[in-house]
């Protein structure tokens, strides 16, 4: 089976001995091919084309051929469109041919979305070899561990040597550093030959700030109309804002089709800016769905600082208009003040009463709804949620953002004890929300993830203070001593600080969590995801017990009730009325004896779930303590 995505961008074969070239420069007068083949050929003019395109079909081009394009008889540029860069961003761009991969993958249809279990991984830290081609070395284990879906955090060709992903310009490109075409692609298929369904991160909301050429001869890409923390904003909605648009459309499509690719994860679209009658998120899942949605399951998921959560919606057939979820931050932060007592930043939200904003989470999704958010000044914060179901809302407690944004990109392995990690690793695996795991979580793994970047020497010193300065505001780096400590994100040594250590996961305790988190997946499996399908609304809610504890309940979509007690306290709360159904799950191994007391012990989660029998759950029920 052979997957291409045809485009209106980029260098195309033709199939009859010819590559096709074409470039949408309208602030170009005149756009030249240089082929760098050998002997030398000399630069090829593009024929103008109607709304600012050049275009070039010619024999003198072939599979592999590495090109340029001359503007206006002055500089060169890689193509953007390019599929791949085989000497990073502001090297030429190189012929590729998409259908030389020969897809053995053809029966897989992807997973249903309630049956997913996020793992979320960074290509050049998860391996030694920070390959496509490690990361395929260790599916087995991701496999084994019950996870049902890999993420990629973004690989589009970015600068340097290394980077977060967040810094892409040439968006079709995978990294030349991780791989080349083929490898991404034999990790997908190798993915799905074990079940597991593979994401990827993408960003639309901004390019990165070193290898972006488009000002050049492409300003329409950017409007002075808007702007986001990177600056101007990508121009959606102004004049010539159609292929724009129609730019970031095909991004989506060509890595869901080219790269079978079973779901995106749209980067921070509050900072995508839009004021057009539809919005280039409508637009785009429109698009993936009308195009892709008859083919097998494809989910997209956005990462929202906004709550809207009309994104989200349902159509009356359950599935989503536009996006199946949203990465909810609301629950993240309120498990993290519960498990840290830090107030600072954004968790100054969730300071007052930690246990009640994660209340509110797990009985109607967002946290905020509407209400004024003390840490942005009083101003309102999201949409009513609580018509949605759980599924439309990503539960974690780590992730890239949580970890690597604090200064030292410190774990919550390192922030919290064990139990009360243990506590939260309980929570997170049974509720009826598709939880995400950031990569060694799952053995407990205490090396940081700070930032890192690779910037040339004339942007690295502003990012290396820039990174500095922004924590400069917090009592604890007040005094600039203090901010030198913070580790320099453009050197070598803090990125190999963040590749991940295997020798833990094969440590006694290493194991002793991936049990851990290997039983709560299977429970998991077994209990919840069949009673999930069904489920059009949260159909939560709770009781509060103390500062610290509270009991929650979710009648699922087969009409059984889930009950989770939670005491995330040091000292046990009085429970009064004992909780309904069966024992699925608990990290104390005296809650039978603290019950009959009518306590909670400290540091516990407990799941109950009736309609199942003492019979269902005896080789199943887990009493795990680390």
């Amino acid at each position: 089976m052979r997957q291409y995505h045809s485009m209106p961008f980029g260098a195309e074969l033709t199939g009859k001995g010819t590559v096709r070239f074409r470039l949408w420069a309208p602030g170009a007068q005149q756009v030249e091919l240089c082929l760098q083949n050998s002997p030398q050929t000399a630069p090829l003019a593009l024929i103008p084309q109607k709304e600012g395109w050049f275009e070039l079909e010619t024999e003198q081009a072939r599979e592999g051929s590495l090109y340029t394009y001359r503007i206006d008889n002055e500089v060169q540029v890689p193509d953007p469109a390019s599929r791949f860069q085989p000497q990073d961003i502001h090297g030429p761009s190189e012929v590729i041919d998409p259908a030389a991969f020969g897809w053995q993958d053809n029966q897989w249809e992807g997973r249903p979305w309630e049956e997913a279990v996020i793992y979320e991984a960074h290509v050049g830290t998860f391996t030694p070899e920070g390959t496509f081609r490690g990361l395929e070395t260790r599916l087995d284990h991701l496999a084994e561990l019950g996870v049902t879906a890999l993420e990629l955090m973004p690989v589009a060709d970015f600068p340097g040597r290394w980077d977060w992903g967040y810094d892409g310009v040439s968006l079709f490109a995978p990294d030349s550093c991780y791989g080349r075409p083929q490898d991404l692609k034999s990790l997908v298929q190798a993915a799905h030959s074990r079940g597991l369904m593979v994401f990827l991160d993408v960003v639309y909301n901004h390019f990165g700030p070193e290898g972006n050429y488009l000002h050049q001869y492409a300003p329409d890409f950017f409007t002075e109309r808007h702007h986001t923390p990177w600056g101007v904003a990508i121009n959606f909605d102004g004049e010539n804002a159609h292929w724009v648009r129609q730019f970031f459309i095909h991004n989506a499509l060509f890595w869901l089709q080219e790269y079978r690719f079973d779901g995106l994860r749209l980067d921070a679209v509050h900072a995508i800016k839009d004021d057009s009658k539809c919005h280039i998120l409508e637009e785009l899942a429109e698009t993936v769905h009308r195009y892709l949605g008859s083919e097998r399951q494809v989910h997209l998921v956005l990462e929202n600082d906004n709550n809207e959560a009309r994104y989200l919606a349902r159509k009356a057939n359950g599935k989503p208009r536009w996006y199946v979820a949203q990465w909810n931050d609301d629950i993240h932060h309120a498990l993290h003040v519960l498990a840290t007592q830090e107030t600072a930043g954004y968790y100054l939200d969730y300071a007052d009463q930690p246990i009640a904003h994660l209340e509110r989470c797990l009985s109607e999704g967002f946290d905020y709804q509407g209400q004024e958010s003390p840490y942005r000044g009083g101003q309102p914060r999201g949409e009513p949620s609580q018509a949605l179901p759980p599924s439309a809302f990503v539960a974690f407690f780590q992730n890239h953002d949580q970890v690597g944004n604090r200064a030292f990109g410190e774990r919550i392995t390192t922030l919290a004890g064990s139990e009360m990690v243990q506590a939260l690793t309980g929570l997170l695996l049974l509720s009826p929300f598709p939880p995400l795991l950031f990569m060694g979580q799952e053995w407990g793994a205490t090396q940081p993830f700070p930032f890192f970047c690779d910037f040339g020497e004339d942007l690295a010193p502003s990012v290396r203070e820039g990174r500095r300065r922004e924590f400069a505001h917090f009592p604890e780096f007040s005094d600039p001593a203090a901010r030198e400590r913070i580790p320099d994100p453009t050197a070598q040594t803090t990125f190999e600080n963040a590749v991940l250590d295997w020798t833990q996961a094969a440590s006694t305790t290493g194991r002793e969590w991936f049990e851990l988190h290997q039983q709560l997946l299977h429970l998991r499996h077994r209990f919840i995801v069949p009673r999930l399908a069904a489920l059009t609304e949260i159909q939560g809610g709770y009781r509060h017990l103390s500062e610290w504890a509270l009991q929650a309940h979710w009648q699922l979509g087969d009409g059984s009730p889930l009950t989770m007690l939670a005491n995330l306290d040091t000292t046990p709360v009085s429970l009064s009325v004992p909780p309904p159904g069966q024992l699925l799950f608990t990290t104390s191994p005296d809650l039978k004896q603290a019950l009959v007391r009518g306590e909670l012990p400290p540091r516990t989660v407990a799941w109950f779930l009736e309609g199942i029998s003492n019979q269902e759950t005896e080789r199943d029920l887990g009493k795990k303590s680390i």
